[in-house]
């Protein structure tokens, strides 16, 4: 006969179970070492009884191999010693009552979010504005893993981007990260049109001219450079302005002979890579990347 271990998920409502957990549930005795087990008011309900407590592992084993028995919760290891120590064990079968949907630790980094700002004299201090630069330095700790292929070193950097999102959502009176996630995913469904409605895009082309079709759309009566960041890297920034310029049908001479100087012979610089379907950022930072390496090169021959 068997020993089924039902296991739940801190993360979904308690009393959501699958039908085998609750087919599981009602084929034996049940037990647990958890007093505090969030299932257990849901089976009291249900009038499944279970006896809370750590029983002599041995002996659940021997019930086990008379009849069936039911461990709610992580298997204990003394049961399975007990258990291979036999000559004749039971089997032993899991039965998920209830899984981790995909996203599902986030919903742990929310409540981990939540004790800090309540607990920690640093997190329960914290505005937007000072958050700001930790967040703009995670951005760039990203792009520079990526930059490097380091692709084992990205997901903590993604890690630390995502907690500035949970944690700005935190310190927001007005919208918490259900809000954030509901804006983002209400904008994914409405500029993919080709996914979720009837439109018909068979090349990344085709959805990119999409995507900035209905970006056109939603600044209709807005000045053209509403949204665009003026506090990013002037290289970056000078090439936004430019494309969202021309996507607007700007006349390609205005961008010549801008500026005085220096400044106008690096806004010509910038010109020239969009012309070249170039980032001027990612070649500028690519050139400094190089002169780094040559001067450490030159440093350790010293």
């Amino acid at each position: 006969m068997p020993l089924i271990v039902v296991t739940t998920s801190p993360r979904v409502a308690p009393g959501l179970l699958s039908h085998q957990a609750w087919q599981a549930l009602g084929a034996g005795p049940v037990f647990t070492d958890a007093e505090d087990h969030p299932q257990l008011p849901y089976l009291a309900e249900a009038g499944i009884e279970v006896t809370v407590g750590v029983p002599d592992p041995r002996e659940l084993v021997r019930r086990a191999a008379e009849g069936t028995v039911v461990w709610l919760g992580d298997f204990p290891r003394a049961v399975g010693e007990a258990a291979l120590a036999m000559d004749d064990p039971p089997v032993i079968e899991h039965v998920p009552g209830s899984y981790d949907l995909p996203g599902a630790r986030v919903l742990d980094l929310v409540a981990v979010m939540e004790r800090l700002r309540a607990e920690c004299p640093w997190d329960r201090k914290q505005t937007h504005e000072t958050l700001v630069p930790y967040l703009l330095e995670e951005a760039y700790e990203v792009q520079e893993t990526v930059e490097q292929g380091d692709y084992d070193a990205l997901r903590e950097e993604l890690g630390d981007v995502l907690l500035q999102v949970a944690f700005h959502s935190r310190v927001a009176e007005h919208f918490d990260i259900d809000d954030v996630a509901a804006a983002i995913v209400d904008k994914l469904i409405r500029r993919h049109p080709h996914v979720f409605g009837s439109v018909t895009a068979e090349t990344a082309d085709e959805v990119n001219a999409n995507w900035e079709a209905i970006k056109a759309e939603e600044r209709a009566g807005k000045e053209l450079f509403d949204g665009v960041p003026m506090g990013q890297p002037a290289l970056s920034l000078a090439a936004q302005l430019m494309r969202r310029a021309e996507g607007a049908g700007a006349p390609e001479g205005l961008s010549h002979a801008v500026g005085q100087g220096v400044a106008r012979e690096l806004f010509d610089l910038v010109r020239r890579a969009q012309a070249g379907g170039l980032d001027p950022e990612a070649e500028l930072r690519s050139a400094a990347r190089a002169y780094r390496d040559r001067v450490v090169a030159w440093e350790s021959r010293a």
